[in-house]
């Protein structure tokens, strides 16, 4: 495993849109980012305490922003690798910086990548992954669907995809209209037809999914499941 630096891969976006515009979005923002979003991105530590990252597992985080989930997986789980990607250098510096002040920099390491069309297999010279994470990053992503199918194809056989994101607010009507707003400002989407998206994939792959809709629908909680001893579609 390499220190605690990101990687510039070949297939790292070089002044693309994806990676002008988070970095205009997170520049200053990426100081404050852990403080005060861990009072409404739910579900992530619920996500991490769910992952089945045995001694060797290798854990990859799409979108993996100032570097938190990985850091706090790491530490829960110490006999696994961690990997991470993420458009935004800006980001990924504070990712660094985080995994910096612990003594993780030999089990983290992290690329400078688009979601969209990147290969993290390529990138970190990993034949697959045994756990793929997703948080409240889909629904910054306009071509979100290509990236989940991408993330089901980096499984390995029996490997799990775990995503968390924001839901439909279906038991919280009051609080829809004003959260749709606010989240705009952040160029945030929920993507509703999620659970229709994973069900297809799970056809497709064979695979087992199941979908939660925790904290009366404020999120979406989702793991897909490849069978064992069946290749990546």
């Amino acid at each position: 495993m390499s220190s605690y630096s990101f990687e510039i891969g070949d297939e790292a976006p070089q002044a693309s849109d994806a990676l002008l515009r988070m970095n205009r979005m997170y520049r200053w923002q990426r100081h404050i980012y852990d403080a005060t979003r861990r009072y409404y991105l739910l579900g992530c530590d619920r996500m991490i305490a769910n992952l089945h990252a045995a001694a060797g597992a290798h854990v990859l985080e799409i979108g993996c922003g100032t570097g938190r989930n990985l850091v706090h997986a790491a530490r829960r789980y110490p006999q696994a690798l961690f990997f991470g990607i993420d458009v935004s250098t800006e980001m990924l510096t504070s990712a660094m910086s985080a995994i910096a002040c612990t003594d993780l920099a030999d089990r983290i390491r992290l690329a400078h990548a688009d979601a969209t069309s990147a290969n993290p297999q390529i990138l970190f010279a990993v034949a697959g992954f045994d756990e793929v994470m997703i948080s409240y990053s889909l629904s910054m992503i306009p071509e979100w669907h290509h990236v989940l199918e991408g993330a089901v194809r980096l499984l390995r056989p029996g490997g799990r995809l775990h995503v968390v994101d924001f839901g439909d607010l279906e038991r919280l009507p009051a609080l829809r209209a004003p959260l749709l707003r606010w989240l705009a400002m952040f160029g945030v989407t929920p993507r509703d037809a999620l659970a229709q998206e994973l069900s297809a994939l799970a056809l497709a792959s064979g695979a087992d999914l199941r979908f939660e809709r925790p904290f009366r629908g404020y999120a979406h909680y989702a793991v897909l499941t490849l069978p064992e001893g069946r290749g990546r579609p």
